[in-house]
């Protein structure tokens, strides 16, 4: 049990940390001739728990923006997203880097501002497969051993077909982490119909991935999804799935690996960077809030609740607090930085899965002053 006294001196140091992040705000505005008036930034999200802070700052801080107009619009899938801000309408989008990485390389109008989160994908998978396993009853020891890909390979002989395994996209972070999860196994996964593979990869939307799992187990076929949180921890909650394991224990990194990064229009930098970094640093300061908030539970993660419920209606109470578990500690709101040896190891992954055609110049892809 924490101690009053270390209780009191992590809230001391939480609320100053903030308050430097937002002078730290307020000194290098001044450092720049202001706008006449403030500029709109209308931002693009899809509804996981990756946008989380994006949420947080536009409910908590918006009205304390001083350059910045900021919106933001909720996309029902990732390729609406992408076609959305493509199409010139919005100034910001929060992407998956290999689909970001993707349009980058089609379409090289934009740069990369920071990071959404880190970590923060599972593997679900249904009855027919966990009955090939022994999953041990608490998640946090639920690790990427062997366990799965035995059963997958166990399947694959006994049905003569690959197992379907939805991802929110091809080229998704999901699609790199299954990639690398399996090749540490000796598995392989396809694109592509291909009954010699253990693995299909199938793209699902996020939100209909737990449907995903339910239909196939009524027509008993073995079935799994590797998707954002809290999508995985909505089937084990509601009792019609299991988590097998996190992203976070299959690429394992100090800080958590790189997933959806942040991406602004080369016009919105250009004509509007103060608005822009407003809006990005918020950002950093909403993740600073969840990160207290799951550490203090209570009404401060109520609060929280409450916010990502009044955006995102279908993620559940539970789930949001499963999926932001400070001791499952399995997505992570720290170092949104521009992280550049982090994007290169997801860059790398996925080229060699060819889920990615080819690498990209990183150097170029980035804007490092949007870094504090």
């Amino acid at each position: 049990m924490i101690s009053l006294g270390y209780f009191i001196l992590y809230n001391f140091f939480s609320k100053a940390i903030k308050l430097i992040f937002i002078l730290i705000i307020a000194f290098s505005s001044l450092a720049y001739s202001a706008p006449s008036k403030k500029q709109t930034i209308r931002a693009l999200y899809v509804p996981l728990a990756d946008h989380y802070a994006a949420l947080v700052a536009y409910d908590r801080y918006k009205n304390k923006m001083i350059h910045a107009n900021f919106q933001i619009l909720q996309m029902k899938n990732w390729d609406f997203l992408r076609a959305y801000f493509q199409s010139g309408k919005a100034d910001m989008a929060y992407v998956m880097s290999p689909l970001a990485m993707d349009m980058y390389h089609r379409n090289p109008n934009f740069k990369w501002i920071g990071l959404m989160h880190r970590d923060g994908n599972a593997l679900a998978i249904n009855e027919l497969i966990k009955e090939k396993m022994k999953l041990v009853e608490n998640r946090i020891h639920r690790k990427p051993d062997n366990q799965l890909a035995v059963a997958l390979a166990q399947l694959l002989q006994e049905r003569g077909q690959s197992t379907s395994i939805g991802v929110p996209h091809i080229l998704s972070t999901h699609s790199v982490v299954l990639y690398q999860y399996l090749k540490n196994n000796g598995l392989q996964l396809t694109i592509n119909e291909d009954n010699s593979k253990a693995v299909h990869l199938l793209p699902v939307a996020p939100h209909k991935a737990p449907g995903f799992i339910k239909g196939n187990s009524n027509r008993a076929i073995p079935a799994a999804f590797e998707q954002s949180l809290p999508w995985a921890d909505i089937v084990e909650t509601d009792k019609f799935g299991y988590i097998a394991w996190y992203s976070k224990d299959v690429l394992p990194s100090p800080h958590g690996h790189v997933e959806c990064i942040a991406i602004a229009t080369d016009k919105a930098i250009t004509d509007k960077f103060l608005a822009t970094k407003e809006v990005m640093d918020y950002i950093k300061i909403a993740g600073n809030d969840i990160e207290q908030a799951r550490d203090q539970g209570g009404e401060a993660l109520d609060d929280i609740v409450r916010i990502i419920q009044n955006h995102i209606p279908a993620h559940s109470k539970d789930a949001i607090i499963a999926s932001l578990d400070p001791h499952l500690n399995v997505i992570n709101y720290h170092s949104l930085n521009i992280d550049k040896p982090g994007l290169k190891l997801i860059m790398n992954f996925a080229v060699e899965a060819k889920i990615l055609e080819k690498e990209i110049d990183i150097e170029q892809f980035s804007a490092p002053q949007f870094d504090n």
